[in-house]
């Protein structure tokens, strides 16, 4: 017992790869030498090899056993070595799944996946943001960058990374180079707000110097600040207290004003505002607005001017950016006739 508990310490400690191709040598092996010696009880390879795995897993069915004594030296040598040569490969793999799933929730993971979205900074803002992507697009991939002892959120397709944004070594783990978008909430930890637009302009300024084409979209508290993000040609902006402030104000005025917005903010009900792929047969906006509004569509906007309902004649650009307001079934329908077309 001793020599054997000796043996199994040095197996534990011996290197995976060595590990796992010495076990694969000795069924290999081992099913070679059973066929070869009892020729008669085990008249294939699959045979041999059959009773070699339930010996070392400890299953022992008995349909296939050894009767001579080279047989039953092989299977003894089975016995003394394969079983516990397979027990720690199993237990190597069982922890390397167990580490996995702890490295995974600590956030200690390299994603190397592209097309991602990454969040950075966790809040509660953060939490609707995931389920606003996951409603939008069901299997897209999000990585949370942010210093907490553990994951926030985690599924399959959420991933977590620990550590500071405004560091290069994190960003370059969670691949930020090849993601869709990135967007920086601000820290809610933080009471000042100059100090918050602060650490945001701090991880901006190293998420543009890694990622200078990836899309990106930044939360501020302060729309003053914004000129101080001016240099860093972030995307974006979210001015955070003056959008709340003027909904507030514009709802009071204007009773029902927030639902509409609420309803345009989300994909949960009622209409929605979609980005309109252009087609080859229109050549003016006035050719994509009726043609929308025949489908039940209302064309509002190319990119971020909102006017061009007052130059419906003007020739549509070829990089436009049209968005329209419709619900999730025209929208759909829409999409589904441009690829037939």
């Amino acid at each position: 017992m001793y020599i054997l508990r000796k043996l199994l310490a040095k197996m534990v400690n011996i290197n995976n790869y060595v590990l796992f191709l010495s076990s694969g040598m000795l069924i290999i092996i081992s099913t070679i030498l059973i066929v070869s010696v009892e020729k008669e009880n085990f008249p294939t390879y699959f045979d041999g090899f059959w009773w070699v795995m339930t010996t070392v897993t400890t299953v022992g069915y008995g349909d296939y056993y050894p009767v001579t004594i080279a047989g039953r030296l092989i299977a003894v040598t089975l016995y003394i070595l394969g079983i516990g040569l397979i027990g720690v490969v199993i237990g190597k793999v069982v922890d390397g799944f167990a580490s996995f799933r702890k490295k995974r929730l600590e956030g200690d993971i390299v994603y190397k996946e592209k097309n991602h979205y990454i969040i950075i900074g966790w809040s509660q803002k953060a939490s609707f943001a995931i389920k606003e992507i996951m409603d939008t697009y069901e299997n897209a991939e999000v990585v949370i960058i942010d210093d907490l002892k553990e994951a926030p959120f985690l599924k399959d397709n959420i991933h977590y990374i620990k550590g500071n944004a405004s560091q290069k070594d994190i960003l370059v783990k969670a691949n930020a180079a090849s993601a869709k978008a990135v967007m920086i909430f601000a820290d809610d930890r933080i009471n000042d707000d100059q100090l918050i637009d602060g650490k945001t302009l701090l991880i901006a300024s190293t998420v543009e110097a890694l990622a200078p084409d990836v899309h990106t979209i930044v939360e501020v508290m302060e729309e003053a600040h914004i000129k101080n993000f001016k240099h860093v040609k972030v995307d974006e902006f979210i001015v955070s207290n003056e959008t709340v402030s003027s909904l507030a104000v514009r709802s009071a005025f204007m009773n029902g004003v927030s639902n509409i917005y609420g309803q345009l903010l989300s994909r949960s009900h009622g209409d929605d505002l979609y980005l309109i792929p252009k087609r080859k047969d229109w050549k003016t906006y006035r050719d994509a607005f009726e043609s929308l509004l025949h489908k039940g569509a209302t064309l509002i906007a190319d990119g971020n001017d909102l006017n061009i309902n007052r130059r419906l004649d003007e020739p549509i650009p070829e990089k436009a950016r049209l968005f329209a307001i419709c619900d999730h079934v025209t929208y759909q329908k829409i999409i589904g006739n441009e690829g037939a077309e």
